[in-house]
């Protein structure tokens, strides 16, 4: 049903993570110096940075790493500033896509992403063309074989969440941003492991893409991924779960 919850999986799979852990490491200090500046440096009073140091440490980021990008962000170290903004665009058959841009050239981004695109089977858009289409959500993906329905259902319900979507071999967990910390601390705490776990811009309808655009669609996935500058890529493509396996394999 969810792509989107499909292509999170499928890179936890493939270990995408551990094998650009140097990327990775890059993308995490932008949002934490980026969070750090917006809200304070302190992660009690700033849900933004408790999240973004959450996501450090889960990827084993040493300590220091993320109070060197906290006091850059405050403006006790020197460091790059960094301009947040979104990029929108369109892959093969229509499918939306949605780019979180963190930059200190925002002219060299904008220009780099649309050759991705058009490199890629894919065109820019203009600002609003398609982020209308996405909705800010806790989403929170598990395994069916870790966890039954009723089990999760009633840890839904209890922590505050929206609601359980069956996504083939996956429960998938929506919540209200607000909501999304509690929740995912309640899966947790029940002895649950999340396959992923983020707070996305979740489409509200799906496009089906199949054969050839399958594989191109997944190609620009991998291209703005790649890309140093855009922190996450929102897409509300819907591949196959078998096909996906095999052309992101």
């Amino acid at each position: 049903m969810s792509g989107h919850s499909k292509w999170a999986t499928i890179k936890h799979k493939k270990g995408a993570l551990d094998a650009k852990r140097g990327k990775i490491f890059t993308r995490l200090i932008k949002e934490i110096s980026i969070a750090a500046k917006n809200g304070g440096g302190d992660p009690d009073s700033n849900p933004r940075l408790r999240g973004a140091i959450v996501a450090a440490k889960a990827e084993n980021m040493p300590a220091d790493n993320i109070k060197r990008a906290i006091q850059r962000g405050t403006g006790e170290l020197p460091g790059a500033t960094y301009e947040e903004f979104s990029l929108e665009g369109y892959g093969p058959g229509g499918v939306a896509v949605l780019l979180d841009i963190n930059t200190d050239n925002r002219n060299r981004t904008v220009s780099e992403i649309r050759h991705v695109f058009g490199k890629n089977g894919g065109n820019m858009a203009d600002a609003g063309a398609v982020s209308w289409m996405f909705h800010k959500k806790g989403d929170i993906v598990i395994p069916k074989s870790a966890a039954k329905e009723d089990d999760l259902m009633n840890i839904v319900l209890e922590a505050g969440g929206e609601d359980l979507n069956d996504d083939g071999e996956n429960w998938e967990i929506i919540t209200a941003p607000s909501a999304y910390e509690a929740v995912l601390e309640a899966v947790k705490k029940a002895g649950i492991e999340p396959a992923s776990s983020s707070v996305a811009m979740i489409p509200q309808n799906y496009v089906k893409v199949e054969g050839a655009a399958a594989n191109t669609m997944i190609r620009l996935m991998e291209a703005l991924e790649e890309h140093d500058d855009v922190q996450n890529v929102h897409s509300n493509f819907d591949i196959d779960q078998k096909l996906l396996e095999e052309v992101a394999g």
